[in-house]
């Protein structure tokens, strides 16, 4: 593990996290409690997560982005016992402490481990190892849900989920001697915090980065790292920061981009300039572990199907995929739109504290309705439509946002485009585009709405565009479409 110019061997970090285990039985944690981590990306936030495991306890890491009443909210909706805190938002804590009542000790942890509390509680512990009584299906990690909708809420995953996504998710990988994994996704994502155990799983290094700017992940290449998983924005920065930036990215072996929808025209710009990188495209959720499907990298460049350079990919291995109605339940036919449902040993516990929200999303023989909407082809490839809840419905007819979204990024001038629905008295919903320009270029919304009409039936094409100068992203990358919408349905008595 490298992280800040530091770095761990295999044997120091497994000293590391057995004495994490043994600080924080010191501090009272036991099998069944939660231990809160709060910072940036760190080591720690590893360490303790597999500390706790060890003991038969969980680890919630919670969004460093959040306002200080959405740190009480999940801090004490967790149920942590301690809390683990980076020293740039102690001052946070300390605002909210007296209304964390569950805390029974505050761990301060700095990012170079100098004049560290962290580090001097692993100093003076006794390392331990998994402690009797322990099993695979304890909850091993409690992550919040983005919140892009109503109070986030903690999905619960077990030691045996997290290890049958590092299993199952592997396909394409093939990590060679000398690979360097890449953590540049925040740990409170399962994009990090599942992917950081591929390295662990695999024996090779990881260099860890503090933020996901550029130049963290420039440094994180210039160290050896040739392996990534990231969001498509950061995709899109590197290939406007110039030749330079181009050149040294061109280093990655592997390419792995998910949580967001990839631009086609943005995927086929990367893909002419790093020839030599194998692009993997994965589909998932929180509540499955992360991945559920992958476009993997010869499927990327498949010339006698470009068409499914736009779909998720297939099932991984261990999971199922049905296409169903949601309101008769019942399997579409092949090609049609449906809710897409999963069935797969990484399924979450349940959402925490929550009964009643888990079983709206797991049938009785556990299906997961993942509330997308999606097809397959014949060749099983999944193609991810929308959010069911994102769904516009304009005089009967449904139209599927990312259909229009594909078609407008194609513009010359479009840099980042979201189709959302506003009201319309007279047909219900009316298709809004809300796209930002690249600079340099220009367009009127009436061009734009012309573009669209050149490629797609004028039902689907957007009534009004508005031009903003950059889209609202929630904290692992995808565009606030809800908060796009809300100045629009705020008089009204529903939001779609």
């Amino acid at each position: 593990m490298e992280y800040l110019g530091r770095s761990w061997t295999w044997a120091q970090w497994n000293d590391r996290v057995r004495r994490a285990a043994g600080a924080l039985a010191d501090l009272g944690v036991a099998r069944g409690d939660v231990v809160a981590f709060l910072d940036k990306n760190h080591p720690a936030g590893v360490e303790v997560s597999l500390g706790a495991g060890l003991l038969g306890a969980a680890t919630a890491i919670v969004n460093f982005r959040l306002a200080g009443d959405e740190l009480d909210y999940v801090i004490n909706d967790s149920g942590a016992q301690v809390l683990v805190v980076g020293t740039e938002l102690m001052p946070q804590i300390e605002k909210i402490r007296p209304l964390l009542t569950g805390v029974r000790a505050v761990i301060e942890v700095t990012p170079s481990g100098e004049d560290d509390e962290y580090e001097a509680l692993l100093e003076k512990a006794t390392p331990l190892g998994r402690q009797p009584g322990t099993s695979p299906e304890d909850t091993y990690l409690v992550l919040y849900s983005s919140g892009t909708t109503g109070r986030p809420k903690g999905v619960m995953l077990s030691h045996a989920n997290l290890v049958a996504h590092t299993v199952y998710s592997h396909d394409g990988w093939e990590f060679e001697p000398g690979d360097k994994s890449m953590v540049a996704m925040p740990l409170f994502h399962v994009g990090g915090s599942s992917y950081v155990l591929f390295g662990l799983h695999d024996g090779i290094g990881t260099v860890m980065t503090r933020d996901p700017d550029g130049a963290s992940l420039a440094g994180a290449i210039l160290a050896g790292a040739n392996r990534t998983f990231l969001v498509p924005a950061v995709l899109a920065q590197v290939l406007q920061s110039g030749p330079d930036a181009v050149a040294l990215f061109s280093r990655l072996r592997t390419y792995t981009y998910g949580a967001a929808p990839m631009p086609a025209p943005l995927l086929r710009a990367a893909m002419e300039a790093w020839p030599e990188t194998d692009f993997m495209q994965v589909y998932g959720l929180t509540e499955v572990s992360g991945v559920a499907t992958h476009l993997l990298p010869e499927e990327h460049r498949d010339a006698d199907h470009p068409e499914r350079l736009v779909s998720a990919g297939r099932a991984i291995p261990g999971v199922e995929i049905r296409i169903v109605d949601a309101a008769t339940l019942s399997d579409v036919p092949e090609g049609e739109h449906g809710e897409i449902w999963l069935k797969t040993p990484q399924l979450m516990k349940g959402y925490l504290n929550k009964p009643d929200a888990t079983a709206e999303v797991i049938t009785p023989d556990g299906w997961f309705r993942t509330g997308d909407i999606g097809r397959l082809d014949d060749g099983g490839f999944l193609f991810v439509e929308d959010r069911l809840k994102d769904m516009i419905i304009s005089g009967g007819e449904n139209i599927y946002s990312p259909e229009v979204e594909r078609v407008l990024a194609e513009h010359p001038a479009v840099m980042e485009v979201a189709i959302i629905g506003v009201p319309d008295d007279q047909w219900g919903e009316a298709v809004k585009a809300v796209v930002s320009l690249k600079p340099g270029t220009s367009a009127t919304p009436e061009e734009l709405i012309a573009y669209c009409r050149e490629h797609l039936a004028h039902y689907k094409c957007p009534k009004s565009v508005d031009i903003l100068e950059l889209l609202p992203r929630n904290p692992t990358g995808k565009i606030l479409k809800r908060e796009l919408r809300a100045p629009y349905w705020a008089d009204r008595d529903r939001a779609v």
